[in-house]
């Protein structure tokens, strides 16, 4: 249609997410979103909602797409625990590695600042921190654990995996993380029957 400007909603999304991600909700700005994304005021606006609404599309939409991922790492919990625990990790060692990304998470990033954030998006943090302990829970409690190990393990992993990212920002190497990875992992595998 001539004289109206075209643009791909998932691009836009994903230019919005890496910005908010990059810099926090409280330190991004309109302008920081219409740089990021190409799209002017108006376009943001008309076409994505204004900051609060649009940083709730991005945080669904980053809850989405590594919440498939953390799924499918955790699908054989119940047979191989240990070697599900490892993937779940690997999810987050793999995306803090990745060049193309913000170091951290976007869901850590929010939830630390949850008292300068408004109601809905502070209640839409907590509630994607509440997912991925649902996730290790049920995953946990499928396998050979107790249900008070499982419980502990899930609380215990879904802190681990905010701190991996509160450490990658802060500098922390890559060496660094897996020995944070790999106590967890120590403790699970002294946690579960028939070990030694």
């Amino acid at each position: 249609m001539a004289g109206k400007k075209q643009f791909d909603m998932d691009t836009a999304l994903d230019a919005a997410m890496v910005q908010f991600w990059r810099s926090g909700y409280a330190d991004t700005s309109v302008d920081d979103l219409s740089r990021a994304t190409g799209l002017n005021r108006s376009s943001i606006y008309s076409s994505l909602g204004d900051k609060d609404t649009l940083f709730l599309r991005c945080l669904d939409r980053y809850a989405a797409r590594y919440g498939e991922k953390y799924d499918a790492a955790l699908s054989c919990a119940a047979s191989e625990p240990l070697a599900a625990v490892r993937a779940f990790f690997d999810v987050t060692l793999e995306r803090i590695a990745d060049p193309e990304l913000p170091d951290g998470c976007l869901i850590a990033q929010s939830a630390m600042a949850i008292p300068v954030l408004s109601p809905a998006v502070a209640a839409r943090a907590r509630e994607s921190l509440g997912f991925q302990l649902s996730r290790l829970r049920t995953a946990l409690r499928a396998g050979p654990l107790s249900d008070q190990d499982a419980e502990a393990f899930a609380v215990h992993m879904a802190g681990v995996n905010q701190c991996l990212a509160v450490m990658s920002r802060a500098g922390a190497s890559p060496a660094q993380l897996l020995d944070i990875v790999g106590v967890t992992v120590g403790a699970l595998t002294q946690a579960l029957p028939g070990r030694e």
